[in-house]
């Protein structure tokens, strides 16, 4: 059996920022479609980029126990997911540490409650991913055989030891005889 093995390096990390303020405001973070050149290609074509969101806070300008709440739209196991991630009040709760991760764009962040100013913080993982291509089959067929001259030097060093032994012991059974009849001569 052939398989493939693809291995993602994440190369470089920048720092990702954005500011939502108004009532309804949002964002996208998709690089692959900010990334389309004039021609119509991906400019970071075999780069897979993740986003990681570490923070989200009020600004200073925020008004004073009004309620901001932050929603996120994207793609889950089971699909497209719509959920808030952040309820923050001036005077309250100004700002919340989240380990947020999306691999696969677009993520769109909005205000859906609020006036804002609300920040979000983190970074966008650039990476490179390498393809492998592992024969499967001639790798077991080569660990078998390892395997199996393994085993046969161990047989051949256990038959080795053998030999000396049965020797040995002939020659002392041997011996036995002689020194027997040596002592049957003597009386």
């Amino acid at each position: 059996k052939s398989v493939y093995i693809i291995t993602i390096v994440m190369a470089e990390e920048y720092l990702y920022g954005i500011t939502l303020q108004g009532a309804n405001a949002s964002e996208v973070w998709d690089p692959e479609h900010k990334n389309d050149d004039a021609d119509g290609g991906n400019q970071h074509f075999g780069v897979d980029q993740k986003l990681i969101i570490k923070m989200a806070l009020l600004g200073p300008e925020a008004k004073p126990g009004e309620l901001n709440v932050l929603q996120v739209e994207a793609m889950g196991l089971k699909g497209l997911i719509k959920i808030p991630i952040a309820l923050l009040e001036r005077g309250k709760t100004e700002q919340i540490i989240l380990d947020l991760s999306f691999p696969d764009p677009p993520v769109t962040f909005s205000l859906v409650k609020g006036s804002g100013p609300l920040h979000i913080v983190g970074h966008n993982l650039l990476g490179t991913h390498m393809e492998e291509f592992d024969d499967l089959e001639e790798e077991m067929d080569e660990e078998n055989m390892e395997d199996e001259d393994e085993e046969k030097d161990t047989e051949v060093e256990e038959d080795e030891d053998d030999e000396p032994k049965k020797k040995n012991a002939k020659m002392t059974a041997a011996a036995k005889t002689k020194n027997q009849a040596n002592k049957n001569k003597k009386k």
